[in-house]
């Protein structure tokens, strides 16, 4: 699993069949203890109701194939999760809403 703040939103009205009424959203993938970004941003489709500014949980490969929302959709990444905190060590590293 992936843990990524989304950052935007991808609108595209010509696409496979299976993913019209897909929410798609862009991830940034975060450092678990920093809260600062890791990597390059990737798509991933929503299955969980998130939105801008979240963090989340992604998931992707075959995995990303195993929700209701996604099973036999084209897909290489899904978000899964809406983060409320993040634990390391005994040191809290994310806390929604928090500082």
């Amino acid at each position: 699993m992936i843990i990524g703040k989304v950052v935007g939103s991808i609108v595209s009205t010509t696409k496979a069949e299976k993913l019209v009424g897909k929410k798609l959203l862009i991830v940034t993938p975060l450092d678990m203890k920093t809260m600062k970004e890791d990597g390059k941003a990737l798509v991933a489709i929503d299955t969980v109701g998130s939105g801008e500014g979240e963090v989340v949980l992604v998931v992707s490969g075959s995995s990303a194939r195993q929700t209701e929302i996604t099973n036999g959709v084209p897909v290489d990444a899904a978000i899964v999760g809406i983060v409320d905190q993040i634990e390391i060590e005994g040191a809290l590293t994310f806390l929604k809403g928090g500082s």
